[in-house]
């Protein structure tokens, strides 16, 4: 393990997730899941969201479509919340599940409209 990028990814990881979700799943990591744990966080947050190309707004955009299209809704309501950290509104929220309903099928964009109310409602 990098530990450079894993601090690095760890930084990223709770200004767009939010510490308390990252330090549990830390905290919680065991011998079964630890090594993804660690790869999560240095390859995914620490090498690739710290890539100076794209930032971290579009970053979300392009996550929330993805997860749409893969049908992942626990990772989708978790870059819901990353996404709104990110500086991406609701309504900015909704033209990308509009736009994935065209690419991705009418049922995932449902299914990814219905998981964030869910995340919208948690957060009043």
């Amino acid at each position: 393990m990098n530990k450079e990028l894993f601090e690095k990814g760890l930084k990223t990881r709770r200004e767009v997730l939010g510490a308390a979700y990252v330090d549990k799943a830390i905290a919680n990591a065991d011998d079964f899941n630890r090594d993804m744990q660690e790869l999560v966080t240095q390859y995914c947050w620490g090498d690739v969201w710290n890539r100076p190309g794209l930032d971290k707004k579009t970053r979300s955009i392009i996550n929330l479509a993805m997860l749409t299209a893969l049908n992942r809704p626990h990772e989708l309501k978790l870059h819901v919340r990353g996404a709104l950290n990110n500086g991406l509104t609701k309504d900015e929220i909704k033209e990308i599940f509009l736009q994935t309903a065209i690419y991705c099928g009418v049922p995932a964009a449902i299914d990814s409209f219905r998981n964030a109310k869910e995340v919208f409602a948690e957060d009043k």
